[in-house]
């Protein structure tokens, strides 16, 4: 990290509520997750009088299955902010320049300022258009938060190559790409990943997530981890969640109905974007931003002002929930 940065550079503000009363549609955390999750803490918060072990082995087989890689190209993290900060101190000096897409979560940019580096905004349907000669580090989110679109498994592979050839990193944040079915890039040369199980297993308190790379670069990545970083009960609770393939597969077909039911009723009056994704983008046109999110909630529940992501100026973002929810809020907005 870059001692001189840390002056400069402000802390990224999130979405969210902590009232019990209000059903939070702004942030994008599965509402359910897996049955069985609490006797597997249990037993982690009693084993926890020791230190974890280092290589958390379970742990790297059941993600290294979950994507599709190799366990020894796994590099467990607390979360996915903590892997990505991982990533930029390995790869990134004072100096160089980050190609980040806009809009997209704004953590990115800080971290990558934080290591003295330079972020460069790309729209988000262009960065693989860039020439990756000209920079040191090239973020993709894919799916794309907040907008929601994935990039195709083939030009992604092949921009991958031409990062190669530059001797370019590609991050790959596919915190979302669970909820699709496309095949994930993780463990491809000169490509380092980033997961969580925040999202898909609805567990955002517990911090739990993970790397992928190979070659050098993990190696690079093993060395400058923190030792213990990842607690006992994330670890084990982790592993447990990534084998519910019946979970992961109900919730893909849930979020896929409820998402294209929201956005043809969110279309009946304001313009909604493509997703791939539990969220969807919509533009609410003539009306005012304000107006929708105190209309919403008025009646308890908490929308995204997507206006805090950069290049939207009349956005607002919705997480996709249960069925019931989701009519709720829809008849909330009057759709």
């Amino acid at each position: 990290m870059d001692s001189n940065a840390l002056d400069a550079v402000e802390r990224v503000r999130h979405g969210g509520t902590i009232d019990p009363h209000v059903v939070d549609f702004s942030t994008n955390t599965n509402p359910e997750r897996p049955s069985g999750i609490t006797p597997v803490y249990d037993a982690a918060l009693a084993a926890s009088r020791r230190y974890p072990p280092d290589d958390h082995g379970e742990f790297r087989a059941a993600a290294a299955e979950y994507v599709g890689c190799e366990p020894t190209q796994v590099i467990p993290t607390a979360g996915v902010v903590a892997g990505m900060r991982l990533a930029f101190s390995v790869v990134l000096d004072p100096g160089d320049s980050a190609i980040v897409p806009e809009p997209t979560a704004g953590e990115y940019a800080r971290e990558i300022r934080l290591q003295g580096a330079t972020p460069v905004g790309v729209a988000h349907d262009e960065v693989l258009e860039v020439d990756p000669e000209s920079h040191d580090l090239v973020v993709v989110c894919n799916p794309n938060n907040p907008t929601g679109e994935t990039v195709e498994t083939d030009d992604l592979r092949s921009f991958a190559a031409r990062c190669r050839d530059a001797g370019t990193t590609l991050f790959v944040d596919e915190t979302f790409l669970g909820f699709t079915r496309r095949p994930s890039v993780a463990g491809e040369p000169g490509i380092v990943v980033v997961r969580s199980l925040t999202k898909m297993f609805g567990l955002p308190g517990l911090r739990a997530g993970y790397l992928v790379a190979s070659g050098k670069t993990y190696d690079r990545l093993d060395v400058a981890r923190v030792s213990w970083a990842v607690s006992t009960p994330a670890v084990d609770v982790g592993t447990y969640c990534l084998g519910r393939e019946e979970f992961v597969e109900r919730t893909r077909k849930r979020v896929e109905a409820e998402r294209l039911r929201m956005a043809d009723r969110l279309a009946e009056r304001w313009t909604v974007y493509p997703s791939d994704a539990p969220f969807l983008l919509f533009d609410v046109g003539t009306d005012d931003p304000d107006d929708v999110l105190d209309m919403a909630r008025e009646q308890r529940f908490a929308l995204r002002d997507a206006r805090k992501f950069t290049r939207l100026d009349n956005h607002l973002r919705v997480a996709v929930r249960r069925p019931r929810e989701n009519e709720r809020l829809l008849e909330a907005l009057t759709l």
